[in-house]
């Protein structure tokens, strides 16, 4: 399927108008997260690139949302065959450069190929409709048309799936686009491109640009040529480009930053409530915008709740994720090392348990032990403050009332959680809390039929579903008089 390294790792380059660059005069080191080692070296665009990159996808627009939904959905049904062909060896370059276990990022290039399937599939049932005129000469259609050059800057805690649910939704609505994926699990993003072209999109669809993100962004944005931006990503940025995409009047979808609340009552299963959290906890080392982080549980059930879930994740095998049985494995980047250090060190002077973890785990690579903290007031950083990555705070509520009032405290809102035997406890915690998203009882977010995005200051707009399209498409009114007798 593609190039590799020395060391068995996707060659990295860009991709703009079908030829592949590997070489610039400026470039940046990949490293892997278990070992510290440079494993790639990644080509920054220059000014000259991204110019060609637009230019490009524009040219590539103009024939491509002349073809069918049917044409468009065939290219993705097979990316999608070639995404499972080759997940092994994706995932091991995942592996390699995220951190994440084999088996996670194995999981992750399959079912993210399921989002390539849906939208093949769902481009079909892009309708527009007939309105009924108040006049019988006059005739009233809704259309919807590709909105054109799109760009995209995705994450690194889910390279391929994050990167390909913006990919495919452009695709299959007619729409070009650049996409700048993140430096530092950079081989999923270039996996992605070499499979579409192995899949036959033509040159120029898909574009795949690195460098400093601020810079790629304000270049692109200001281009006429684009007319929408994608981002995933954190609050802060994510605030900044929305802020530049209203400068330009761009169109923009913003999946920013969550800090799930996760209820459990007190008639909730405690044993397997616990059990499922704790697994959902240490995935990917917490590193997920939905990841269930303040835990609030009610105080007749807190304690049980809290061994039970600090025994599970006390049990998680951390190491390299390619070692047999790991369950958990580096943190992305030292960066997130020092933040999971902050986190404990304010829980501790603020008088808060560590109950399990709490360290860092070795000297190689940016291993952190998975950690529960009890006994904690909101006051903690740990309550306030996203901590993408593998550390949880559990607290007890006494009423429905006051545990709704604290979940929605926060600006977030992405993912709510609730754990309760009472179907009418479960409605009315989802129609109360602030969240874009609330699962019930299970994990059920994410999924490509479904819609999945936040409201405040964790975003707008979603991917998945039929409102996936809503950001690509621009909707037409054509009304048209005919004065011809009846």
């Amino acid at each position: 399927m593609s190039d590799k390294t020395n060391f068995g790792y996707e060659r990295l380059g860009m991709l703009i108008d079908g030829r592949w660059i590997y070489e610039r005069e400026r470039s940046q080191d990949v490293c892997d997260p278990a070992t510290g080692q440079i494993i790639g070296h990644l080509p920054h665009a220059t000014d000259e690139d991204l110019s060609q990159a637009v230019s490009s996808a524009q040219r590539a627009f103009e024939s491509w949302k002349e073809r069918s939904p049917l044409d468009r959905g065939r290219i993705l049904r097979r990316f999608a065959e070639l995404a499972r062909e080759h997940a092994e060896e994706i995932g091991a370059s995942m592996t390699r450069d995220q951190g994440k276990p084999l088996a996670e990022a194995i999981g992750e290039i399959r079912f993210a190929a399921d989002h390539a399937d849906w939208h093949a599939e769902e481009a079909r049932r892009i309708y527009g409709r007939i309105i009924p005129s108040r006049d019988p000469r006059v005739q009233q259609l809704v259309t919807r048309e590709p909105v054109g050059v799109c760009i995209a800057f995705t994450p690194w805690n889910f390279p391929f799936s994050q990167a390909l649910r913006k990919v495919v939704a452009a695709l299959a609505s007619g729409c070009t686009i650049i996409l700048k994926g993140p430096a530092e699990s950079p081989s999923s993003t270039v996996a992605i491109a070499r499979l579409m072209q192995e899949a036959g999109l033509p040159d120029g669809c898909l574009n795949i640009v690195w460098g400093s993100s601020a810079h790629i962004s304000e270049t692109l944005l200001a281009a006429p040529e684009v007319k929408k931006i994608s981002f995933t990503g954190s609050v802060e940025v994510g605030k900044v480009l929305a802020a530049l995409a209203g400068r330009h009047m761009k169109r923009s979808t913003m999946e920013l930053g969550g800090h799930a609340p996760v209820i459990v009552f007190d008639d909730a299963d405690i044993d397997a409530s616990a059990d499922a959290l704790a697994a959902q906890k240490v995935r990917n080392a917490g590193q997920v915008c939905i990841s269930p982080t303040r835990f609030y549980v009610q105080a007749k059930a807190h304690d049980r709740f809290l061994a039970r879930f600090a025994e599970k994740v006390a049990a998680t095998k951390v190491g390299n994720g390619f070692d047999e049985g790991v369950q958990m494995g580096p943190l992305c980047h030292g960066r997130r090392v020092t933040s999971m250090e902050d986190f404990v060190r304010d829980a501790r002077e603020q008088g808060a348990e560590i109950v399990t973890g709490g360290e860092r785990i070795g000297n190689a690579g940016f291993f952190y032990a998975p950690t529960v903290v009890a006994g904690g007031t909101d006051a903690l950083k740990l309550m306030k403050d996203e901590p993408f990555g593998p550390i949880a705070a559990v607290t007890p509520f006494i009423d429905f009332e006051e545990v709704i009032r604290r979940a929605n405290s926060l600006p977030f809102g992405l993912a709510s959680y609730v754990f309760t035997g009472s179907s009418s406890r479960a409605q009315h915690a989802a129609q109360a809390l602030a969240a874009g998203m609330v699962s019930i009882n299970h994990f059920g977010l994410a999924l490509p039929e479904t819609p999945f995005g936040g409201i405040n200051d964790s975003g707008y707009g979603s991917e998945g579903g039929t409102e996936t399209f809503d950001g690509y498409l621009n909707t037409k009114f054509v009304t048209r008089f005919d004065s011809r007798p009846q």
